[in-house]
Parts: structure tokens; sequence; C-alpha cells
């Protein structure tokens, strides 16, 4: 093995041409120049000459401070209180498919409820051959299951009915996250109880101070829902529901409700308040749609967003966004950077799950010039994400929920970017 180094090159020397040579194949001359300028690789830091903290410093491990701006964030004039409101999840500070735990967007009626698992109960009756009250302890000697969902609020993107609002998908469609989930299988727990025959709907009510309620047909009770305990390998979050709550896998994320206390079986739905004067889609003609319970085919870019500008420069850039489909899996994802004039098949990556979200990236140079991003989702049962033109064209503009219509995003010579509409 022969060196092309000469006898005594200084090890910063050394370091400093490695260095640009790597930053020459990853970016190009434009990368080259920032690495030689940087001094932070070849100078002593802080975290090189002292020790850090011991294994016990952090027993429950925390994010770095360098991320503490990775948050879930409000929008004040949303809501008179913030017990009764929304904050968003940082879909542009993530990738993959799994939401941290502590970043997935939350949604109340009344605040966290704060609840004892050694004293919550779930009860069951309605119609039923056996009324039953489970412990935590007795849901836990059910069977259980790990699943991957993602959860949409019904409102995700529902300020962008009449034209572009909120500046950052954050805001646009942050009401959105996915988990792997931990519970037993609704079924079990019905069967256990004993269905009546004249038992169509399942009615589930939460134990937080507003009560809420969701009317749910019994065959998707008896298909995929579970009671889950558990979110990515831990205990559900006091916000996510804990000590548990019901997963109604592809559906609105109002019906999975939060501190399970109450399931009754009816003969048909209840017309509680979240059912009739809200979540349901005011149609142009002033009638409204009711039980449109499935979340459609939708996708987003994340990156670059208007959260996430380019501040590269010209070069390559890789464009990543995520899919998702209350049907099943995405099949496919196209984008665009010329507001739909031509489209490019995105690259799918990790898994590909029923229900859950899919990650897709472009890579491609960019030349400094304007673009209008856009991306566009199919799932497995060919459903195409529509426009936001198409998706009027059918319920007129005057909608709240179930806005699943193309988002386009305008990026500028700077690298600067706003939500703008291309229908």
């Amino acid at each position: 093995m022969t060196s092309n180094a000469r006898p005594g090159a200084s090890r910063r020397a050394v370091l400093k041409g490695g260095l640009m040579g790597a930053a020459a194949l990853a970016g190009g001359a434009a990368a080259s120049r920032a690495a030689a300028s940087e001094s932070v690789i070849t100078e002593i830091q802080d975290w090189n000459r002292y020790p850090g903290d011991g294994v016990d410093a952090r027993p429950y491990g925390t994010p770095s401070p360098f991320e503490a701006h990775v948050v879930r964030k409000n929008v004040p004039w949303l809501t008179s209180d913030t017990i009764s409101s929304i904050n968003f999840t940082p879909l542009h500070e993530l990738d993959g498919i799994i939401t941290p735990s502590g970043l997935c967007f939350e949604r109340h009626h009344s605040g966290v409820a704060e609840i004892d698992p050694a004293s919550h109960r779930l009860m069951i009756h309605g119609l039923v051959e056996k009324p039953l009250v489970f412990t935590m302890a007795d849901l836990k000697r059910f069977p259980r299951e790990n699943r991957v969902y993602f959860l949409e609020c019904a409102a995700n993107t529902g300020m962008e009915w009449r034209g572009a609002q909120l500046n950052g998908c954050q805001f646009t469609h942050g009401m959105l996250h996915c988990l792997m989930y931990t519970g037993v299988r609704l079924k079990h727990l019905l069967d256990e109880a004993g269905v009546k025959a004249e038992g169509k709907w399942l009615l589930a009510e939460g134990a937080d101070a507003s009560g809420m309620s969701r009317s749910i047909p019994l065959d998707k009770a008896m298909d995929d829902c579970l009671v889950a305990f558990g979110m990515n390998g831990e205990a559900l979050r006091p916000e996510q529901g804990y000590p548990i709550r019901l997963v109604v896998p592809g559906w609105e994320g109002n019906m999975w409700v939060k501190w399970l206390r109450r399931l009754e079986i009816g003969d048909q739905p209840w017309q509680h308040r979240e059912e009739t004067s809200k979540y349901t889609d005011l149609m142009a003609n002033g009638k409204a749609r009711r039980f449109t319970f499935e979340m459609d085919v939708k996708s987003v870019i994340t990156n670059p967003s208007p959260q996430a500008p380019i501040l590269h420069g010209r070069g390559p850039l890789v464009l990543s966004g995520l899919a998702w489909s209350g049907k099943g899996r995405i099949s496919r994802v196209d984008v665009t950077t010329d507001g739909g004039r031509n489209w490019t098949t995105a690259r799918l990556d990790g898994p590909s799950l029923p229900k859950a979200l899919h990650r897709f990236y472009h890579e491609f140079d960019w030349d400094g010039s304007e673009l209008f991003l856009q991306s566009r989702a199919i799932d497995e049962h060919g459903f195409v994400q529509p426009t936001k033109d198409q998706l009027r064209s059918v319920r007129g503009a005057n909608s709240i929920y179930h806005n699943n219509g193309i988002q386009t995003w305008h990026v500028n010579s700077d690298g600067v970017i706003e939500n703008v509409e291309i229908s």
C-alpha cells in the first residue's frame, strides 16, 4: 500500500484534505467551500475536552437541548382556551413514519384527564348478555397486539378549504401522527360480554370532564379496533388518553376516544354532539353529510416547506413527505416541481403498512429557479388524491372536515417557501 502524503504532513492537513474530498463527493463545489472554512472538525471543542453526565443524570431520556425547537405548537386564535384546543405535530422536523411520543398532536375538549390506573374501570353494557366492568389488570390478561396506525383529525387542513391560510405544514397538516399501539382487540371484550343480535352500534365514552363520546358501527368495532394501553413501546402519554384509549384504524381521530371508560351497545347511533353539530360535512346546498368516518387518501411534502426553507442554495436537494390512506396502503406517490404540468414518481421508503403513514422521497438538482411543489398519493385500491378544485366541485367551500386536496408550496429563488394554491 502506498501513500501520497508527504513525510511529516500534519494531522490537521490530512484531516482537512480528507474532509474536503468527502464534501466534494457529497455536495459538489459549494459543499467543499463550506467545509474548507469549518474549524469545528480541526479544533478541539468543549465536548472533546470534558466528561459528560453519567448514566443516571436523565433517568427518563430527553432530546438534546439543541433540538429544543422541535415541539408541538398551538395557534392561539383558533380557540378561546387551550383546554379545548389543538396543538400540531412538527411534521417538517421529522423523518421516517413513526411520530415520537412527545410530539404527537393534542386535541382536547376539556383538557388532559390525569387518571390513576388503579382506580380506572372500563364498563361494557347495553344490548349485551352479560354487562362487565374491567380493571386495567383484567384488560392486560387478554391477548395483546401491536399495530402501527396513523391518526388524523378530521379537521386537519380544514382551514384551507377557501384557499391558502397557514404558512407551514405543521399548521396545515400537523393534526396527524403515526404510532405503534399496544392493546387488546375490542372484539375480544365484546365477545366476553356477548353482544345481542339487535346490537348494531357502539357508543364509546371518555372519562374526561367533557364526557367525549362517539357512535361507532358494530361491524367496525368487531373488525380492527383496539383498546390500547401502550404507544411506541411505553404506556400511553396522559395527553394521548392514559391509561386506555380506543384505536379506530383509518377513521377520523375524534372517534379514537381517549381515557376510555364506557362502551354501550345499542341498535342505532346516539346522535351526540360530536356527530351532529360537529364532525359533519356541510355541502354546497346547505345539507350536511354525516358519518363520513373514513379518512381519504392524502399526502403532503414536509421538506422543503414554509418552516423548512432551502438554505443550502443550488445543487442536490432531497424532497421528502408523507402519504396515507384510511382504506389501506399507499401504492404510489407522484411529485411535481412545476405546479402539476409534469409529474415524477417518488421513491417510497420504509415499511408499507395498511392505514399507516408512508414516507416518500424525490432527489433532484435545484438550479435556483422558481418551484411549485405538490404531491399526489394513490392508494392500493386505486383512489387518487384530488385537487382542491375537484373537492370543491362536489362539496362546495363550506366544509371544515375531510380536506384531502393536493397542497402547493411556492419556492422562490432564495429558497423561501410559502403556502399558495394552484387548484
